[in-house]
């Protein structure tokens, strides 16, 4: 292989992103565009064919091993042929009907039983919905409005990251702190004594919480009357079966999962104690949609699997093995740079600080890395998923070497 890999085709990803341009709002305007989205303009892929496995084709056939893996809504693998047959077998026998199936009472009974302090659970259908159904039973529960929250939460009004179309009372009684600050949490509670409804956070993102970090801040909002709920919309089904609960060891009063939860279909869950999840009782959330059965067959196989083989300590050993790959060419580079996350949701930061040389450096580096067919994401943690192998991580370091390789050349070009 020579030391630059050729570009790639990429012909029918480009014609049909013109087409959708014209048409289609979320490609034209939206996700596509955004910042945190943006991947190497003319680079990368926009339109897959098909996936199995740790793989992923684009249209121009194209073949690429997949670490951005949905966003992290694939656990087990693409098309993992146990949770393909469970939805499949929902569908040939009607999975949208007037009454509930079955499957509705065997996955509540399964997310009891595996994800710690769970008696009751609400399922629904997106991350959005799930965090916002807790902030509406924390408000209702506790008699107060005010938010503190961290994190990517959703898109709802309370949590939107854009200030376009959203009330600015809205987020007038919503707060944040700085992660893995203590003092910085405190003073948001303090700010508003008697005002806080609950505190609603990611785990973590990047950076793993600090010892006792997330205990403190559990026990600081029940000091303050409010409630502590964990988003594990990525940490959940992929750091441990108990998600970062188990994981670190705390307690919250509620918790929302999606992503992994199903390996790729549609479904989220509010669960909690028994104590705050009664009122459910009283609140209104609602969907035509959230009585349908296909997606929680695809959650009951995707759980079983991940309790009953060892599929989660393979990705997190995977994980690991690729992380010390990393560590190791970053200690061999002139470039700025360090590995970050956990290794179940690595990344690589570039970090010098001429903002210019960084995206150029960062450019480079995953211009060559998509091209020997790694897909990786530039501005957003990456995740391993059961389906991926040794070799496949010693592949992934292969291109991670030579897009290392290409970022330097890029720095001394200038």
């Amino acid at each position: 292989m020579s030391d630059t890999a050729p570009p790639l085709a990429l012909s029918g990803s480009k014609d049909l992103l013109a087409r959708a341009a014209r048409v289609d709002a979320t490609l034209a305007y939206s996700g596509y565009v955004l910042q945190r989205d943006r991947l190497v303009d003319g680079e990368y892929p926009v339109f897959a064919e098909r996936a199995s496995g740790a793989y992923v084709w684009d249209v121009d056939g194209n073949k690429y091993l997949d670490f951005i893996l949905a966003y992290g809504t694939i656990i087990l693998g693409h098309a993992d042929p146990v949770v393909s047959e469970a939805v499949g077998k929902e569908i040939r026998e009607g999975f949208a009907v007037t009454l509930r199936k079955r499957v509705q009472v065997e996955l509540a009974e399964l997310l009891t039983s595996v994800v710690p302090g769970a008696e009751r659970v609400f399922l629904l259908k997106s991350g959005s919905d799930a965090t916002s159904a807790a902030v509406r039973v924390s408000r209702a529960h506790t008699g107060r409005q005010r938010v503190i929250r961290w994190g990517y939460n959703g898109w709802h009004d309370w949590c939107a990251n854009r200030p376009g179309g959203v009330p600015e009372e809205a987020q007038q009684v919503v707060g944040t702190f700085t992660y893995n600050d203590l003092d910085s949490l405190r003073a948001e509670f303090e700010a508003h004594p008697g005002e806080i409804a609950c505190l609603l956070m990611m785990p973590f993102e990047v950076e793993p919480p600090a010892e006792g970090f997330l205990q403190t801040a559990a026990d600081l909002a029940h000091e303050h009357g409010a409630l502590f709920v964990l988003d594990e919309m990525r940490s959940g089904f992929r750091m441990s079966l108990g998600g970062a609960q188990e994981k670190y060891g705390v307690a919250a009063d509620l918790v929302t999962f999606s992503k992994a939860i199903a390996n790729g279909y549609p479904i989220s869950a509010l669960v909690g104690t028994e104590r705050v999840m009664r009122t459910v009782g009283e609140v209104h959330i609602g969907s035509t949609f959230h009585v349908n059965g296909a997606e929680m067959a695809a959650a009951v196989a995707t759980i079983t699997q991940l309790r009953d083989t060892p599929v989660l300590k393979h990705v997190e050993v995977l994980g690991e093995q690729f992380q010390e790959g990393l560590r190791a060419q970053v200690a061999a580079s002139v470039l700025d740079a360090e590995v970050v996350g956990v290794p179940q949701m690595p990344f690589l930061r570039f970090t010098h600080p001429d903002e210019d040389l960084r995206a150029r450096v960062q450019d480079a580096f995953y211009t060559e890395t998509v091209r020997r067919g790694v897909l990786l994401h530039p501005n957003h943690h990456w995740y391993v998923c059961g389906a991926m192998t040794e070799e496949d991580i010693r592949k992934a370091l292969d291109a991670t070497a030579a897009g290392f390789r290409a970022a330097e050349a890029a720095v001394r070009r200038g």
